[in-house]
């Protein structure tokens, strides 16, 4: 994939996702715009029925898949959590099995919510660069159909938020930016997808964690680094090694990307869940935590933001709320 999907196909993709679940909320909290000094738009991709943006992708994916090759089985996937999740609960809707491969030392409750969809899950490696290795090996070996991380199906199902996002602005009265975090790129990808598609003139600034910056680099230089993970709060963004395609997209279509660190993170799902009661996993809370990096670039003016999941382990957030 190095162009965008055009119109007709995210408006496709809308219409099968939204066969499986509403459009979610998107709105402004008095608290939260006074915090940053702005007028903030928020997509709640927490409300999902697994909790994050990726099930959309996985929706799309998966109904792809059963049309070009009917005689599928059985899916394969490596994940840090949600697009883990989002492959097994389209899998389900398909009768399709689902085998998941996660690093060791993953999110307790997310492996406990991939179980309850259904799929097997396998633990290996120390990161999700060597989880994935694994899976793509042991879907050769099991004939199973290897799900990437990031494809433009995925991508097309991903962009069905921004569409959302976009369609509930009238022409001209669109943010004037939003703030996207980075894992492996889908859901940027997908945001310049729908703006292309909308007509919208909002930038983009991709958000990575200072402690996996490799998307940062490669931005700047043009090509892909890989650089080492060392995020403990965002784990939705711990990647080592950037998606080539991903990447050409992000160069070609991204205004700027920024870094937040763990300490931001932690500051920004403290501020979604006093300002909103809602809870957000370290990645979910990385688009609060940049433009609260840039508060004062953006004070007075429209912005949108992303809460783009909310499965963190209850013991880690509690203690990012514990008093300091």
């Amino acid at each position: 994939m190095t162009s965008l999907p055009d119109r007709a196909s995210l408006e496709a993709a809308l219409h099968l996702v939204r066969e499986a679940m509403p459009p979610t909320p998107q709105q402004r909290w008095p608290l939260l715009d006074a915090r940053c000094g702005a007028q903030v738009w928020v997509k709640h991709e927490n409300h999902t029925p697994v909790g994050a943006f990726k099930v959309r992708g996985g929706l799309v994916y998966i109904d792809a898949l059963r049309r070009r090759e009917p005689g599928v089985r059985a899916v394969m996937s490596a994940t840090r959590g949600n697009h883990g999740q989002s492959i097994a609960f389209a899998a389900a809707r398909h009768g399709l099995a689902a085998t998941i491969v996660v690093p060791h030392g993953n999110s307790v409750e997310k492996n406990a919510a991939m179980g309850a969809l259904g799929a097997e899950l396998i633990e290996h490696g120390e990161d999700f660069q060597a989880a994935r290795e694994h899976a793509a090996a042991l879907a050769a070996e099991r004939g199973a159909h290897m799900v990437p991380s990031f494809h433009d199906d995925l991508v097309r199902g991903v962009a069905s938020y921004w569409m959302e996002f976009f369609g509930h602005f009238a022409a001209g009265d669109e943010p004037e930016v939003v703030f996207v975090p980075i894992g492996l790129g889908s859901g940027i990808c997908a945001c310049a997808a729908a703006r292309a598609a909308s007509g919208a003139r909002t930038r983009i600034v991709g958000v990575v964690s200072a402690h996996a910056p490799a998307y940062r680099l490669s931005f700047e230089a043009g090509r892909p680094i890989e650089a080492p993970v060392s995020t403990l709060i965002a784990d939705g963004m711990a990647c080592r090694v950037p998606e080539p395609e991903a990447l050409a997209i992000i160069r070609r279509e991204v205004d700027q990307i920024v870094a937040v660190d763990d300490d931001e993170v932690r500051a920004a799902m403290r501020a979604l869940f006093a300002d909103t009661h809602n809870v957000a996993e370290g990645a979910g809370a990385a688009a609060l935590a940049a433009l609260l990096q840039q508060r004062d670039r953006w004070a007075g003016r429209r912005v949108g933001l992303t809460l783009s999941g909310g499965n963190v382990d209850s013991a880690q957030f509690a203690q990012v709320l514990a008093p300091r």
